[in-house]
C-alpha cells in the first residue's frame, strides 16, 4: 500500500466515524450565577446526553445545539464530580444515540476520533491515536479518576464533555481535559462508568462509602510481599478523628492489604471497594503493622461532599 492509499484508508475511517457520531454531539451552552460557559455532550439514549460534570457545574440554564441546526433546552439529571460525568435530559427531540463501546478493549496506538465544539467551533472533528491507557486524573474534589485514556487527538476548551470514538464509531470516552499540546485525556466508557451513568440517569447522584483514611501506594518488604502475595500495599498516612477507620483502630503507618476479602494495592483499589453497598455494612480490613497481620472491623459511612 503506497502513502496515497494509506491516507485514503485513514480518511475513510475518520469520515465514517464523523458521519456516524457527529449528528449526536451537541454544543452545550451553560448559564450559571457567575456567567456563562460552554462544552459538548453526546446523545447516549433517546433524550439523554452524557457530558463532563465540570461543564455543567452550577448550571441554571442549559442549551443544546446540534449539527443539523436544531436546538433544545436541557436540564441536569445527575452529576458526579468524582468521575467528572453528568447526564442531561433534553426538553425536546434529539438525534439518534451513539453506540456505546468498551474502553477496556482499546490498545495503545489504536485510532480514535474526538468530536466536540472547541472554542465555540461547532461540529469539530480531530483524529489521533491512543497514546497511553490507565492514566490517573485528579479531580477538583481531591479524588482520582483511574483508567483514563490519553490521546494525541487535538483537544481545546469546549471539547470537554464531547465524544471520543473508536474506528467503528462507538463511544469509548468522554473528553475531559487538555493536559498540553498533543496531550488530551478522556474518562473511559467501561463497566464502572456505565454503572455510574445508569445511576445518574435514574437516581441523580452516586452514593459512595467513606472510611476517613488518606493513604499512599508503597512497596512491601520482600518478606511481607511473600506473606500477602503482592509487591505493594496502601500505607495509611492519616485518619480523620471519629471516622470509621479511626474508630476501628487504624493507625498511620499501617499498610492496608484487603477490605472485605478484596485486595487493596493502592488508594485507587480502596476507592473501588467504597461503593454504595459498603455503606453501613460491617467489613473486615486486614492491615500489616510492624510485620504482623491485624484484622480491623469497621462500618463505612456515606461520603459527603462539601
Amino acid at each position: 500500500m503506497d502513502d496515497g492509499e494509506a491516507l485514503d484508508a485513514y480518511s475513510t475511517i475518520v469520515v465514517r466515524v464523523a458521519e456516524t457520531v457527529l449528528p449526536a454531539v451537541a454544543a452545550v451552552n451553560v448559564r450559571t450565577a457567575d456567567g456563562a460557559g460552554a462544552g459538548s455532550a453526546t446523545v447516549i439514549r433517546a433524550g439523554l446526553l452524557l457530558t463532563s460534570a465540570h461543564v455543567v457545574a452550577g448550571a441554571r440554564e442549559v442549551g443544546l445545539a446540534f449539527a443539523d441546526g436544531s436546538a433544545v433546552d436541557a436540564e441536569v439529571v445527575g452529576s458526579d464530580v468524582l468521575s467528572d460525568l453528568a447526564v442531561l435530559r433534553a426538553h425536546g427531540r434529539t438525534p439518534d444515540p451513539v453506540p456505546v463501546g468498551d474502553a477496556g478493549r482499546l490498545r495503545v496506538g489504536q485510532l480514535v476520533v474526538a468530536l466536540g465544539n472547541p472554542r465555540g467551533l461547532a461540529g469539530s472533528v480531530t483524529a489521533g491515536i491512543v497514546s497511553a491507557l490507565g492514566r490517573s486524573l485528579p479531580t477538583a474534589s481531591g479524588r482520582v479518576i483511574d483508567e483514563v485514556i490519553q490521546t494525541d487527538a487535538a483537544l481545546n476548551p469546549g471539547n470537554s464533555g464531547g465524544a471520543l470514538a473508536d474506528s467503528a464509531g462507538r463511544l469509548v470516552g468522554v473528553n475531559t481535559a487538555v493536559a498540553g499540546v498533543g496531550l488530551g485525556l478522556a474518562v473511559p466508557i467501561n463497566t464502572t462508568t456505565l454503572a455510574i451513568i445508569d445511576t445518574l440517569a435514574t437516581a441523580g447522584r452516586v452514593r459512595r462509602a467513606w472510611l476517613g483514611v488518606a493513604g499512599a501506594k508503597v512497596p512491601l518488604a520482600p518478606e511481607a510481599a511473600a506473606k500477602v502475595g503482592s509487591a505493594t500495599g496502601m500505607q495509611v498516612m492519616s485518619t480523620v478523628p471519629g471516622s470509621p477507620a479511626a474508630l476501628a483502630g487504624a493507625h498511620p503507618g499501617d499498610i492496608v492489604l484487603s477490605i472485605d476479602g478484596t485486595a487493596v494495592f493502592d488508594p485507587t483499589g480502596l476507592q473501588r471497594v467504597m461503593v454504595e453497598g459498603a455503606i453501613g455494612r460491617r467489613m473486615e480490613m486486614v492491615v500489616l503493622r510492624n510485620g504482623a497481620l491485624i484484622d480491623l472491623v469497621l462500618e463505612p459511612e456515606e461520603l459527603r461532599l462539601g
